[in-house]
């Protein structure tokens, strides 16, 4: 059996209000359920009395903590194939399939990205972002297809978040849209995205705890029910397309989350597709622009949508 961690916090005025599983689970750097659990099992007190999971904190509250912490787990290689666009002694482009996921997660401890990678790159990725994310600098959902570097090297990683952060990185992606062509056809949504209070799993426009988010999309096509977008990021945040474009009136076509049920005939996940990716080379500083072509079930729904691509 695991040893006991044993935690004690203050809460701070930017907790006052707020109920202890969201703030417990922050604190803790881990999830709302597992601050869920830790409180269900009787291992956090409130000023030295028990709470449940929905008690409101407020500032100068003490909170006492016991819990077993969550096992580490680490990403095991596996031969699954890649489609690999460039590849270095530093990082590397991989065309990802939709249906994989990036890295491993509670559901998804094997056959991601990252297993692969492990396999193909016999362990050297770099290793910043920890055994579970080795190498990833940036993601797409598992339903998104389309281009991701990868990191090798720290210098590599270091690099490529920086151009990141400096919004230097160029992302284009391929979108069908539901409501024929959002209005105006081009332009920019600028609207903060942060994690939904109703339901942890969704993003949300919310100016509250939201982040700035800037996409810009452009009208390639269009029919009566659908069109056929172009997508550039300026921010990265979790599912900013996806909820951007659901903010416009205009959902993902296939989207699980965001968009109509039941989701489009034939989709098994959203119509996105990251389709080019723009970046200085961290250690030669040559600028490296690589395309990924729509997959076969891309084209098929712009086809059966009345789109054609341009």
């Amino acid at each position: 059996m695991s040893e006991l961690t044993q935690s004690v916090f203050a809460v701070g005025e930017e907790w006052d209000g707020e109920r202890l599983d969201k703030v417990l689970g922050e604190l803790l750097r881990q999830s709302r359920s597992f601050a869920q659990r830790v409180i269900a099992e009787g291992g956090v007190l409130v000023n030295d009395k028990s709470a449940q999971k929905s008690a409101l904190l407020f500032e100068g509250d003490v909170l006492r903590c016991a819990f077993a912490p969550p096992e580490a787990l680490a990403a095991k290689p596996e031969a699954l194939p890649l489609d690999i666009r460039y590849e270095d002694d530093d990082l590397l482009v991989v065309n990802k399939p939709q249906g994989m996921v990036v890295h491993p997660a509670p559901g998804h401890a094997a056959h991601t990205l990252v297993n692969a990678l492990l396999w193909h790159c016999e362990g050297r990725l770099s290793g910043i972002n920890g055994v579970l994310r080795p190498g990833i600098v940036h993601r797409i959902d598992k339903d998104t297809s389309g281009l991701l570097v990868v990191a090798k090297t720290d210098l590599a990683h270091t690099g490529l978040c920086a151009q990141l952060a400096d919004h230097s990185f160029l992302r284009e992606y391929r979108a069908v849209l539901h409501g024929g062509a959002p209005r105006p056809p081009q332009g920019s949504v600028n609207a903060p995205i942060g994690r939904s209070e109703r339901d942890r799993k969704r993003m949300c426009v919310t100016p509250r705890n939201g982040k700035s988010a800037v996409t810009h999309y452009e009208t390639l096509a269009r029919s009566a029910a659908f069109s056929f977008v172009r997508l550039r990021l300026e921010t990265g945040r979790t599912h900013q397309i996806r909820v951007h474009m659901a903010h416009l009136g205009h959902p993902v076509a296939g989207d699980p989350v965001y968009g109509p049920k039941p989701p489009a005939r034939g989709l098994l996940g959203q119509c996105l597709h990251a389709g080019l990716l723009g970046f200085v080379h961290p250690r030669s500083g040559a600028f490296l622009r690589l395309e990924a072509e729509l997959p076969p079930w891309f084209s098929a729904f712009l086809e059966r949508a009345g789109l054609e691509e341009p």
